[in-house]
């Protein structure tokens, strides 16, 4: 069987592309194909595989400023020509679903989300990005084209898979398309537990005046609410370490200036050896967003230590309540601040939230996806 893999783009090294990377390694012939590739921002680890590329890789600046290039994209992931594959497997949260097959190769998407700037939050994302006025105009009519498209793009796939039942919802709600659901997978071979035999603390404890400190990790964007955590820690003595860079950095460090806050941390990018030490160490991770699945979360608790998450979104089916994390029901400082103050008087067993984490290995995604896939394959 003849398979191909397509993703969006290639300029970083995120969760899309680790799941690109797994389903690589589970179908070691299939080309990669991409609208545009950066081997240095992604960490150089498809090298070795072949990438095959759109026009746009030869667009100046594409790479590092894709967002000035919508229109080209529907266009661009069109001319992929898939007549001699049995089999295309997508990993998209926009435009790679719109790839056309004929009628003797199958379709399945590997759907992240449908595109939330063009669905759900389209007002935020012209937002956030600060484009001049004149630009702003311009992106209604803009957005309501890429979303004609999108729908159209959505009837080219003969199977959907969705990330968890969050986006499955979002696939019926915007696609009317049914989709099963397969979790991403999570290396938790990479992450260690150390004093695995003890609970994360000891409720109660006067130790725990003075905690070791909690962990947030990920990009710094605004819809990973960031500043409402840093707020809550203005207000209490406890240690937060805060993991990760972009366009949110400066607006962070301004809200602990003006606070006064000295509790807080902002270490950047950091090594994967020193995340996995900094999971390991850490009270407890702050999951403070709404995603669609939620890496993270199922990193933190790989390491034996629990999440306090928002109510929301995919941590509502990783995370255990009161086993191996809990929940604040507004994304809000205050509401986040009560959640601390019921974590310090429960017990979490670092075996649990590993056991937890492994439901999501990568042996378990593999097993799905060749269980999917079905007998053409059984030989890998």
């Amino acid at each position: 069987m003849r398979v191909a893999l397509v993703h969006e783009y290639l300029n970083q090294f995120g969760g899309a592309e680790r799941v690109l990377q797994i389903l690589s390694s589970i179908f070691p012939d299939a080309p990669i194909y991409t609208l545009f590739y950066d081997a240095e921002t992604t960490g150089r680890v498809f090298e070795g595989k072949e990438i095959r590329t759109s026009f746009l890789q030869k667009v100046p600046l594409v790479r590092k400023n894709r967002r000035l290039f919508p229109l080209f994209m529907p266009v661009a992931i069109e001319q992929f020509d898939f007549s001699n594959f049995d089999l295309v497997l997508s990993v998209s949260a926009s435009f790679a679903k719109g790839v056309i097959t004929g009628p003797g190769t199958k379709h399945i998407c590997y759907c992240l989300t449908p595109p939330r700037f063009l669905w759900d939050d389209s007002q935020k994302f012209v937002d956030e990005f600060g484009y001049p006025k004149f630009i702003k105009n311009l992106f209604p009519p803009l957005i309501t084209y890429l979303r004609l498209w999108d729908k159209e793009a959505s009837f080219r796939v003969d199977e959907f898979w969705a990330i968890s039942n969050f986006v499955k919802n979002r696939i019926k709600k915007y696609y009317a398309a049914d989709a099963d659901v397969i979790y991403p997978p999570v290396d938790t071979s990479k992450f260690k537990i150390w004093n695995h035999s003890t609970p994360v603390h000891n409720a109660g404890s006067e130790k725990f005046k003075n905690p070791r400190y909690f962990l947030m990790v990920g990009r710094l964007v605004s819809y990973k609410k960031f500043d409402l955590v840093v707020k809550a820690f203005s207000k209490i003595s406890w240690p937060l370490k805060i993991v990760g860079i972009g366009p949110e950095l400066k607006k962070l460090k301004e809200i602990c200036y003006k606070l006064q806050t000295r509790n807080i941390e902002f270490l950047g990018q950091v090594s994967d050896e020193k995340l996995v030490e900094l999971y390991s160490n850490a009270e407890a991770l702050i999951f403070p967003q709404e995603e669609d699945f939620g890496i993270t979360a199922l990193e933190s608790m790989a390491s034996g230590r629990p999440v306090i998450a928002y109510r929301g979104g995919g941590a509502l089916e990783t995370i255990v309540e009161n086993v191996t994390g809990l929940f604040f029901n507004e994304q809000t400082p205050e509401s986040l601040l009560d959640a601390l103050g019921r974590f310090k008087n429960l017990k979490f067993k670092t075996e649990d939230c590993r056991n937890q984490a492994e439901k999501f290995s990568v042996n378990v995604f593999r097993e799905k996806i060749l269980a999917k896939v079905g007998g053409g394959l059984k030989h890998i």
